[in-house]
This record gives C-alpha cells, sequence and structure tokens, in this order.
C-alpha cells in the first residue's frame, strides 16, 4: 500500500561528480576536463533552478567539491549538500565517513544524507555508522547492465537506523523516471509518469548530472542515448517539468524530505 504525506514532496536531486562517463566509453580526459565539463552544466542547471525558486539537493563527490570549492560554498548557501562519496570511479566503504568529513570541514554544516555512485549497493551498517541520516541509492528497478531491484520497496523505509529513499519509479510496472528518462521519453509522456507517480506516492524523487547540460558533441564514443538531449535541449526539458510540477507539490531538499518522514 502506497505511502501518503501530508504534503506531495518533490526532491529534485543532481548528482554532481567528475565527467568520467567519458572515461566508461573510451574518451581518455584529464581529471581537469572531467571537473570543469561538470563545473559548466552545474552553473547552467543552478540558473534554471534560482529562476524557478527551486532547492535542490546535491550529491557531490568530496572530490569535485576540493576542485570547486567557491562555487559549492556559493551553492550551498540555498541547496543541500549531501555525500556522493569521495571518487565517482571508485568506491570503499572508508569513503563514507571520509567523504562526509571533507565535505562539512569545506561547508562547515553538516552533511546527513549519502547516495553512492551509479546507484551502487552500500550495506546500510556503514551508512549509520559513517553518520549519515538517509540514503538514497536504491532504485527500485531493472537496469539491464546494472541492477535488478524489482522487488525492493519504493517508499521511503528505515533500515538500521538510517532512511532509505528510493529514486521514483511508476506504481505497478516501475519505469525508471531518472535522467535517462528525461532525455529519451517523448517529453509530454514523461510529464505526464511524474505526475501520476506523485499522485500515487505522495513523493517524487529525481536525478540528473550536471555534465548532462554541456555540449556532448566532441564525445562522440558515448551513445546517443546518453547525449540525447544534452545542453540547452536538456535544460529547457527541466525548466519546462519545474514549472509543470509547480502546484502539483512542494519542492524540499532530500534532508528537509526526512525530517518530516514519521519517527
Amino acid at each position: 500500500m502506497a505511502t501518503h504525506y501530508p504534503e506531495r514532496s518533490i526532491l529534485f536531486t543532481v548528482d554532481v561528480e567528475e565527467f568520467d562517463t567519458a572515461l566508461e566509453f573510451g574518451h581518455a580526459i584529464p581529471l581537469s576536463e572531467q571537473v570543469a565539463v561538470s563545473t559548466r552544466g552545474l552553473i547552467s542547471l543552478n540558473q534554471r533552478l534560482e529562476s524557478n525558486n527551486v532547492r535542490a539537493t546535491l550529491f557531490t563527490t568530496a572530490n569535485y567539491a576540493l576542485h570547486e570549492p567557491v562555487l559549492m560554498g556559493q551553492l550551498a548557501a540555498r541547496h543541500e549538500i549531501a555525500s556522493h562519496g569521495y571518487y565517482h570511479t571508485t568506491f570503499e566503504p572508508a569513503d563514507l565517513l571520509k567523504s562526509r568529513l571533507a565535505l562539512e570541514e569545506l561547508l562547515g554544516r553538516p552533511v546527513t544524507g549519502f547516495r553512492r555512485a551509479r546507484m551502487g549497493y552500500v550495506n546500510p551498517v556503514d551508512v549509520q555508522q559513517a553518520g549519515y541520516q538517509y540514503n538514497s541509492s536504491l532504485h527500485p528497478t531493472w537496469l539491464p547492465g546494472r541492477y535488478n531491484h524489482w522487488g525492493e520497496p519504493r517508499h521511503p523505509f528505515r533500515e538500521s537506523g538510517v532512511w532509505q529513499i528510493p529514486a521514483s519509479v511508476t506504481p505497478s510496472i516501475r519505469l525508471p523516471l531518472f535522467w535517462l528518462s528525461l532525455k529519451n521519453f517523448p517529453f509530454a509522456l514523461y510529464k505526464q509518469l511524474c505526475r501520476q507517480t506523485l499522485r500515487a506516492d505522495g513523493f517524487l524523487n529525481l536525478y540528473v548530472h550536471p555534465w548532462e547540460f554541456t555540449d556532448l558533441a566532441a564525445y562522440g564514443q558515448i551513445p546517443a542515448y546518453v547525449r540525447r538531449h544534452s545542453s540547452g535541449l536538456l535544460l529547457d526539458r527541466v525548466d519546462a517539468l519545474l514549472q509543470d510540477l509547480k502546484g502539483r507539490g512542494e519542492f524540499m531538499t532530500m534532508q528537509e524530505f526526512a525530517e518530516g518522514l514519521p519517527r
């Protein structure tokens, strides 16, 4: 049975990371370029968030944040900063605490949430022991070549003292509403699926990456389904999506959402 919340909560989240997708598909680019690509996209995306008065949660690798400390400090004044691990390409359990402490030292404020890169599994006991209040690493669908979480809960639940807040998928057939769907589904259909899921579940947890909002034409080895609707075209889609969701629910940070969950 779906869990309904007092307010229809809309969580727009961004996985802020080094642009190592280029490496994954055969482009040997230096770290400086990986950071620069994500920074360009993040600045452009933030302009659309500001123009729509939307506060987001930025799941940020410590590695990226330490390369862009001024920008991250500016963004933290408005948005929630959560941990996306220390590096995007690699992960070990010690990175949970290491990344949280690095971000807190950089920003001077608590970091309460975690999401692992590429929605990988992370032991909930490790998340709790590293001092997090919530984990948003679960994508309860089947993604060929990545994971099969078809049978996992679609709604927030407590595990080992930590709130697990899954990324949104549609009821019944569990179509993912993540970044690839925003790019590749007909936009009218994508908006309708978001509306239906928000009505059914009482919350909507969407995520994108900043590098998507740059011109990816130079990285031709990346498949078309990843490069499609990048840069301004995707910014316009996000702008229209945010405007469409206004009035259908309340935009909030993941931390605010977690604090409002029943104890």
